[in-house]
This record gives C-alpha cells, sequence and structure tokens, in this order.
C-alpha cells in the first residue's frame, strides 16, 4: 500500500503516520444519492465503494476515549493521537489493493474536514445534496410504504404523525437535521474547498454529467459506466434490521421522476427554504455545485 508522505511546510505531521493517498469521501444529507453514487462509482473496478461504513463511528469513539475522559490520556499526545487515527484507516482498508481509490462514505464527514484535513490531506469530499423537503418527503413516503412495522429511524415508535416525525428527523440530532447542520458547517469553513456538492436532481436527470463532474473533482481519468443496469444488493439485510426495507434501494435504471409529495403543502414548503445551496447570495461561490 502507497505511503502518503506529508508536507514539509505547514502543519507538522508525524512522519510515522501511514495513510491511503487515495482515499476520498462521501457525505450530506439522507435519502440524496449516496448510494445510487457508490451503485455507479463501484462499476469502475478501480474504485471501492459502498453504503455507511463504521469507519466514521470507530473514529468518533476513538477521539472520546482519547480524551481527558479517560484517565489514561495522560500518555497520549496529539502525535500518538494522530497516528491511532490515521492507523484505524490503514487497518479498516489495508486489504484494498493499491491501485485502488477509496470512497468512504458516512454523514458526519461534513462535520469533521480538519480532522480529515490533518489525516488525509489529498482527500475530497462529494456532497450528495437535496432539495430538503424532498429529503423528508422521502423518508415519511418510505414510512407509510413499511406501515406495518414501525422503524429504527423513530425509535420503533408506532405512534406520531407526519409532523411528529419532521420534527424528529430536522432536530439537531435527527438524521437530516444533524446532516443539514455538518453540510453548513462545512461549506463555511476553511477546508470547504474539498468540496463538491453533488445534487440529486442531477444525478438522477442528468447522470453522465454528474459522474464526469465527479471525475474531474478528484482528478482521475473518466469511466464508462452503465446507467441502465446499476446493481447494489447488499444493503437488504441492515435494512431490514433497522426495519426500514428498501433504504438503501437504488433502482436498476437512473431516470428522474416526477410525483406529489406527500408531506402537507405547509411543511414541504417550509422545509424547502433550508435548501441554502440554491441561493447564490448565500451561498460561497468558491464551491462548485453539479
Amino acid at each position: 500500500m502507497p505511503i502518503f508522505r506529508p508536507p514539509t511546510s505547514g502543519t507538522r505531521r508525524d512522519p510515522a503516520v501511514k495513510l491511503h493517498n487515495r482515499l476520498h469521501f462521501i457525505s450530506g444529507l439522507p435519502r440524496s444519492g449516496s448510494t445510487l453514487l457508490s451503485a455507479l462509482l463501484r462499476q469502475n473496478p478501480r474504485f471501492q465503494a459502498g453504503m455507511t461504513s463504521p469507519v466514521g463511528g470507530l473514529l468518533m469513539s476513538m477521539q472520546r476515549e482519547m480524551s481527558q475522559r479517560n484517565e489514561g490520556a495522560v500518555f497520549l499526545d496529539d502525535t500518538r493521537r494522530r497516528r491511532l487515527l490515521a492507523g484505524l484507516f490503514d487497518g479498516y482498508y489495508g486489504d484494498v489493493a493499491p491501485q485502488n481509490v477509496i470512497f468512504d462514505t458516512n454523514r458526519l464527514w461534513c462535520s469533521k474536514l480538519p480532522t480529515l484535513a490533518d489525516l488525509c490531506p489529498p482527500s475530497r469530499v462529494i456532497c450528495c445534496v437535496r432539495d430538503y423537503g424532498w429529503v423528508v418527503d422521502s423518508i415519511e413516503r418510505l414510512v407509510r410504504r413499511n406501515h406495518l412495522q414501525p422503524s429504527g429511524m423513530f425509535d420503533f415508535n408506532p405512534g406520531g404523525t407526519v409532523f411528529s416525525r419532521s420534527d424528529q428527523l430536522t432536530g439537531p440530532g435527527g438524521m437530516a437535521g444533524y446532516a443539514l447542520n455538518a453540510l453548513r458547517e462545512a461549506v463555511y469553513s476553511d477546508e470547504s474547498h474539498r468540496l463538491l456538492l453533488l445534487r440529486y436532481e442531477t444525478l438522477t436527470a442528468e447522470p453522465a454529467k454528474a459522474m464526469e463532474a465527479v471525475y474531474d473533482f478528484i482528478g482521475e481519468p473518466t469511466f464508462k459506466h452503465r446507467f441502465d443496469d446499476v446493481r447494489y444488493d447488499e444493503a437488504r439485510e441492515f435494512d431490514a434490521r433497522i426495519g426500514a426495507p428498501g433504504l438503501h434501494e437504488v433502482g436498476r435504471v437512473i431516470r428522474a421522476s416526477t410525483r406529489r409529495p406527500v408531506l402537507p403543502p405547509e411543511l414541504f414548503n417550509k422545509l424547502s427554504e433550508s435548501s441554502f445551496w440554491t441561493d447564490a447570495t448565500r451561498f460561497p461561490a468558491h464551491i462548485r455545485v453539479v
């Protein structure tokens, strides 16, 4: 496995830290095409991608245990912390062929840009986004489709209404709310040059354009993808276990679909106002939105 050599200028890094030099990240909003993007990327034999991996959660756990909440932290300095965290990526992806490009998926990566910049300086983050009203609408539609079994997304509570479910999803700690806040943090951070915002609307309506932008962003030669034969069947057991069959389902043929929202109009319109990347007056001009 090639070893990334940290630059000699700027922030000092432990020279013993071994990192993948072809590691990128997929983040952004739920129900916005991250699984579809991964399914397309893995058509390229040099690319490894998938649904949310455990790496982000493991990294957070390690940071917590290396903090002062653990009395053993007295034996740790930032050099050791950096080496241990970098070892997590090496350990998890150590069996990946050295010529392959790795995409790790997790919504929390948008909130960890300083850490990614330190551990994986060449990395880029593809942020999947979608009109925020449609994000919540898509989850509500999934809940109604699986009406015979409560979902783990709502703590397996069979009660509630569309309004209470929306509040839970979009709260600061909710699946959608956390992701939106993390995206805002990333967009207005010092590391925002690492971001590409990939709209679900583009990925489904113009997949060739979307993939060309991704390849250009990460500096890899283009690949001829099959947009009429997309396969991703690895999430069925995971989705069933959390009571959300179809959560990571990907259609075989990519096509843009039109339908009416299932959310009440006033709720849908209010949520859509949070799609801040659609307003050029509120969005940094240097970040590419495709």
